[in-house]
């Protein structure tokens, strides 16, 4: 399986650490992104750095994309040529995070052309993707991600969730637990030192318990050591809850916890927050609450 040709688009925070996976795993990987520095820096990794998509993708058998909108995917895949200038029996694996139906339109188009595609929308974020534990949920047809067992091995456990788009449906739902929980774990924090505890003590104490997650475990670190660094910018968790709105109004879905944390994320973005990673909503509340002087918040 090593001998299977990969192209991937898209070596930003999430793509380049999966890529060295790809390449550690014993993958041939040739590589393009849109700020051409962030490809050719895995160059040195043994990937091959193509010039443009179209380059990239030359005699690929499988396609991955990291891109940050649906909107980017389809302008790779479709505007810039990937498609056309792919052999029938490829397969796309779109790893990046965009609205289900866009998915199922982009799987039927290239479908049409003999190119299998799957919907495969990770998490874990960087630290997940450096590690190779990123848990993959793939949407599209049953054989096709079998046959690839292999490759997303190397980048963490596949689920099949079922057929094109339902990775990405899966993936929002993802998004609706991590914001939600980004936020009690914020407003927990808050609690905690307006009640005259220790953050970090509070963090420890709760570990193991019913409240244990990644969030608090990464998450809970960042805002106890108030390092805010993106890992996931907030204007794409923000970009995922509006996905989640879409989906959810046309099922006629009522979310009110995740509508609530929808409207702050979009204050924390509008405030000039949007590359500030999605753990730093605490920053927001905080100054929501006006409950620690700007001095003892840094």
């Amino acid at each position: 399986m090593s001998g299977v040709k990969i192209a991937f688009l898209g070596t930003g925070l999430m793509g380049a650490p999966m890529v060295r996976r790809l390449l550690a795993a014993g993958f041939p990987v040739t590589v393009w992104n849109r700020a051409p520095e962030k490809a050719q820096a895995l160059a040195s990794d043994g990937a091959s750095v193509a010039i443009g998509p179209v380059q990239a993708v030359a005699g690929a058998d499988v396609v991955f994309t990291m891109l940050s909108d649906g909107a980017a995917v389809a302008d790779v895949i479709f505007a810039k040529g990937v498609a056309e200038n792919l052999r029938p029996g490829a397969v796309i694996v779109d790893t990046s995070s965009i609205a289900p139906h866009l998915a199922r339109e982009h799987a039927e188009a290239l479908a049409s052309r003999g190119i299998a595609h799957v919907d495969c929308p990770v998490s874990g974020g960087v630290v997940g993707a450096e590690a190779g534990t990123l848990a993959l949920m793939a949407g599209g047809e049953a054989e096709v991600i079998t046959r690839l067992a292999a490759v997303f091995a190397a980048l963490g456990r596949v689920t099949h969730v079922g057929p094109s788009g339902a990775g990405q449906v899966c993936k929002l739902a993802n998004q609706q637990i991590v914001a939600v929980t980004i936020g009690a774990v914020a407003e927990a924090m808050m609690l905690v030192q307006a009640g005259g505890a220790d953050r970090g003590k509070f963090r420890e104490a709760i570990r193991g318990g019913f409240a244990e997650s990644r969030i608090l475990e990464l998450h809970g670190a960042r805002m106890v050591e108030r390092d805010f660094a993106p890992g996931g910018p907030s204007r794409l968790q923000l970009k995922d809850l509006d996905a989640v709105a879409a989906l959810a109004q046309s099922t006629n879905l009522t979310l009110p916890l995740t509508e609530m944390v929808r409207g702050e994320f979009a204050e924390f973005v509008a405030s000039g927050h949007g590359d500030t990673d999605h753990s730093g909503l605490l920053l927001h509340l905080e100054e929501m609450n006006a409950a620690i002087p700007a001095e003892e918040s840094k």
